[in-house]
């Protein structure tokens, strides 16, 4: 297009196309005059829209990316829009962080690739693939790959699901349940990141009305599970999909004091008593009641927060076959009842009762 052509076009629609050019060259300063303006014409639709694509790009800051675009989405809707300007400036750049390396654009680096193949995968998927049909054992199947395959194996093996008519709800437990798994098995920063990056790709995934996009963020997702798990022993015992109570019976569940107090000292016992708990028909509300209260008293980071609010979000967003476990795994990162209040709880008790 001509300089001359580009003027004729409305304002929105010339800072719309400099900004995403300005994102696939990786170019800063562009980026940011161009959001500025963009920010100032363009509806919060559009502007998610094109976000929610560049936030699951490249696998660079361990998912971080998609994370940073849900939880800005998340804040502008509770603060207002009219703050926006300054938060997606900062989410832009953020989006652009490219953690030392050379410029993708010029380049073909690791953590790019997926996205790049993707692009051209989503287009072999068949057009009615969200009408398939939920698959228990399609999800088991999908877990399995996930437990070895690498990132293009398992994009392959999300297309071959979505081909054969099976429900995309199939393949979102699997993803959550992979995710689960992992902090099992390797509790973690990394693994935590594995969780709260499907909680924001599925989130991204919900929002958006981009059939294309949608596509692409739940390949993507496939695609990072791998990248999170890295080197992980696939043969280790604890796996999602057989985890069960154990030797503890469901006729007579635990209490959350009981799980909560098991929480602090054994992880892996607590979990089991958390699926023996929901299990028996106790209240998945009550639990998570119960572990919110606890992040508010005892959390001492912001993974507390971040961690805790997605497990309990994205429970009412798996299978009912498939979600006692997840949150059981959970409790691999929640806090138990044993540690210390931490120092703002402290502090405001003893100004409350100086």
């Amino acid at each position: 297009m001509s300089p001359a052509s580009e003027l004729k076009l409305p304002p929105s629609h010339r800072a719309r196309q400099a900004f995403l050019e300005a994102m696939d060259n990786w170019d800063e300063p562009a980026a940011d005059a161009a959001i500025t303006a963009l920010s100032r014409t363009a509806g919060a639709s559009e502007l998610f829209e094109i976000f929610c694509r560049y936030g699951a790009r490249d696998f660079r800051d361990i998912g971080h990316k998609a994370i940073y675009v849900a939880n800005s989405w998340r804040t502008l809707q509770a603060i207002g829009w009219q703050h926006c300007e300054p938060v997606l400036r900062s989410l832009a750049y953020g989006l652009l962080d490219r953690r030392g390396d050379a410029n993708p654009a010029q380049n073909d680096l690791p953590a790019d690739r997926p996205w790049r193949r993707n692009v051209g995968l989503v287009k072999t998927i068949h057009g009615d693939w969200l009408h398939g049909k939920p698959d228990g054992d399609a999800t088991r199947q999908m877990l399995d790959t996930l437990r070895t395959a690498n990132a293009d194996e398992a994009c392959d093996q999300v297309v071959e699901l979505l081909n054969r008519q099976i429900a995309p709800q199939s393949v979102w437990d699997a993803l959550f349940g992979a995710a689960g798994e992992m902090l099992m098995r390797r509790p973690g920063i990394v693994s935590l990141h594995a969780v709260t990056t499907t909680n924001a790709l599925y989130f991204a995934f919900q929002q958006s009305a981009s059939d294309e996009t949608r596509r692409l963020l739940l390949l993507q997702n496939a695609a990072f599970l791998p990248l999170f798990r890295g080197d992980l022993d696939a043969a280790k015992e604890l796996r999602i999909d057989d985890f069960s109570p154990g030797e503890i019976p469901t006729d007579t569940p635990p209490t959350l004091p009981e799980i909560f107090d098991e929480i602090s000292r054994d992880r892996l016992g607590g979990a089991r008593k958390v699926l023996a708990y929901l299990s028996a028909k106790q209240s998945p509300e009550h639990f998570t009641q119960a572990a919110r209260r606890l992040v508010f008293l005892k959390g001492n980071n912001s993974h507390d927060y971040k961690f805790s609010s997605a497990v309990l979000e994205d429970y009412a967003h798996i299978s009912p076959p498939w979600r006692d476990r997840f949150l059981a795994a959970s409790v691999f990162n929640l806090r138990g009842s044993g540690g210390p209040d931490n120092s703002l709880v402290q502090r405001t008790r003893a100004a409350l009762t100086g």
